[in-house]
């Protein structure tokens, strides 16, 4: 008796003060959720009728499902075979959680010590990734590369990840301890993030990733001192201040996206790209797009393109007298950046001396899982919804973003806030990737039906931009391509086509990690992340990358050697904001970077 003494953890009482107090704020919670619910039910009830709108296509789900039954049907004893494998596995993942012969798992999910630290929950753990192994061998029967195939892998995988044993209160032990340790504090905390959660997205779940609190954007966040120079209805330009007594004479045009804040740019001092260009002696100018209205929504690509770039070399020749520039884009920034550039080979125009791409895709024969959700029908969807605010609300493509990486994106933050009750740590990436951007409704259809399903840009003449056809084959200007090996929004493998499409000498360099944190990997003490190069460009990406040399530490040094290859080595005394010939508007960040 006194050996099972020792091993059972002393009771702990929780006081009548601490059950009074807890169940003053669960009333309260309540309350507040019971008014949330409300009002969100008053809101859903006064739209117009077909103007809820959903990324995800349910109906097309189903027929995917329904399309792809034939395919197990057609191969009756392979599924059998899979299955009884399931069994084997899920049986023998048990057989080992009690005979202690199952370890630690890679899995982030189930990284704690605790997961391995009894039978059960190594069984709850490894019976479920036997599960998750199971059902992907069981779903390559589809046929590859088709819609529903696609549909039908990637929805069974929601599936699967949001019943990880993780992801449940008496599943997971760590939260289980938390809660024993907190006397139910903890619950009730989370408890109060689901609250706030669903009143900040007005009934709409919108789940806290970053601490809110821990940056203001103009005093931690773009901070490298600036100023805005010129501006119209579309963005506002920067002209940043020097940090070198002289520069180079050609100045530096960054365009950022649209879909968010120009200041993954300009983060922190010690991971801005905009200040290490300025240390390398560049005169560097950004574009600082608005966060789109009601009064935007007849706002085209092209007039992106207008009041963007091209309005953006305009006045910085009237800011530094110069007429030939570098110029970088990123994401859909990008996609901007080639389009104009291609415009400006038409026109026979040779303002632009080089130019980057960063995780840019411009031949969208393969789009990866984003493809899931863009289609005809829900490009009609989108029309209808658009059809009375002009814009797309900024969280859609966050949700659709975020479900390509559910179990980094949704479930690790699902268990942080609610189930352990904890707050997101501060975190400049996922900060800025919160504060995201309404899009134009022209704008979007045009490039949702044009670029991305029809692939207009791969096809020579296809797209005219100003009354222009375009063609990116007689782009001749150097270009330096980056993509990066993890990114679930633009595949590097879909990049990669970009080497055999332009017309002039193109430097593609691949990236470790992923969408953001590859291309914001500034140069440290300690190497984070490499990157791989190779002179030649094979037509397949995988063939380039088997042949590829791979250098450790950032790709930056090796950006800024490249455009410094293509320099003429001129070099002119340090230009500041405002005493050329554009005068100062107001000090950088701006108004419009501001607008929620």
């Amino acid at each position: 008796m006194s050996e099972q003494q020792d091993t059972v953890p002393p009771s702990s009482s929780v006081s009548t003060e601490t059950i009074a107090r807890q169940g003053a704020e669960f009333l309260d919670l309540m309350t507040r959720l019971q008014a949330v619910t409300k009002r969100s039910q008053e809101a859903a009830s006064a739209k117009i009728s077909g103007q809820d709108f959903s990324i995800v296509d349910y109906r097309s789900v189903v027929e995917a499902y329904m399309r792809a039954l034939p395919t197990f049907f057609e191969r009756p004893l392979e599924s059998v075979e899979l299955a009884q494998r399931f069994w084997l596995d899920w049986a023998k993942a048990w057989q080992d959680a009690w005979t202690g012969e199952g370890g630690k798992v890679s899995d982030k999910r189930f990284r704690d010590r605790r997961w391995n630290a009894d039978p059960v929950t190594r069984g709850l753990r490894d019976s479920h990734l036997a599960l998750e192994r199971a059902t992907e061998e069981f779903l390559s029967v589809l046929p590859q590369g088709t819609k529903d195939s696609l549909r039908v892998r990637f929805y069974t995988r929601q599936l699967l990840s949001a019943l990880s044993p993780s992801n449940f209160l008496m599943l997971n032990p760590a939260a289980r301890e938390r809660l024993l340790e907190t006397e139910g504090r903890s619950l009730l905390d989370g408890f109060r993030n689901l609250v706030e959660d669903l009143e900040r997205g007005e009934g709409r779940l919108d789940i806290n990733t970053n601490d809110a609190s821990a940056f203001v954007v103009g005093k931690d966040l773009a901070v490298t001192p600036g100023k805005v120079v010129y501006e119209n209805d579309l963005m506002q330009l920067i002209h940043y201040e020097p940090l070198t007594k002289t520069q180079h004479k050609r100045p530096l045009l960054f365009v950022p996206p649209w879909i968010n804040k120009y200041y993954i740019f300009d983060m922190r001092p010690d991971n801005s790209m905009v200040r290490y260009m300025l240390e390398q002696g560049h005169s560097v100018f950004l574009i600082s797009w608005v966060n789109p209205t009601e009064k935007h929504a007849e706002l085209s690509f092209e007039d992106y393109m207008k009041l963007g770039p091209l309005a953006a070399l305009d006045a910085m020749e009237k800011a530094t007298g110069e007429e030939r520039f570098d110029i970088l884009g990123f994401c859909i920034g990008g996609i901007l950046v080639t389009a104009t550039l291609a415009l400006l080979a038409a026109r026979g125009d040779k303002r632009i001396v080089t130019a980057t791409t960063l995780a840019t895709m411009v031949d969208f024969t393969n789009v990866g899982e984003v493809g899931v959700f863009i289609d005809r029908d829900r490009l009609a969807a989108l029309r209808t919804h658009m059809a009375e605010h002009g814009y797309l609300e900024n969280y859609h493509l966050q949700d659709m973003f975020s479900m390509i990486r559910e179990n980094d994106l949704v479930w690790s933050f699902h268990v942080m806030n609610y189930l352990m009750g904890q707050k997101p740590p501060a975190f400049d990436l996922l900060y800025w990737n919160a504060d995201s951007t309404r899009l134009p409704a022209a704008m979007l259809l045009w490039y949702l039906e044009k670029v991305y399903i029809e692939n207009g840009l791969r096809q020579p003449g296809y797209l005219t931009l100003d009354g222009t056809p375009i063609d990116l084959g007689k782009i001749e200007v150097p270009f330096f391509v980056l993509a990066t090996k993890e990114d679930h929004i633009a595949p590097w493998t879909s990049i990669y086509p970009t080497t055999q499409l332009l017309g002039g000498d193109v430097t593609f360099v691949l990236g470790g990690s992923g969408h953001i944190a590859g291309v914001i990997n500034p140069p440290a003490d300690r190497p984070k992340y490499g990157y791989w190069t190779r002179d030649d460009y094979p037509e397949k990406p995988e063939d380039w990358l088997a042949g590829a040399t791979q250098h450790s530490g950032s790709w930056w040094p090796a950006w800024a050697k490249w455009i410094d290859a293509h320099d003429e080595d001129e070099r002119v005394p340090a230009r500041r904001p405002g005493k050329g010939g554009l005068k100062v508007i107001e000090d950088a960040p701006g108004r419009y970077v501001l607008a929620k």
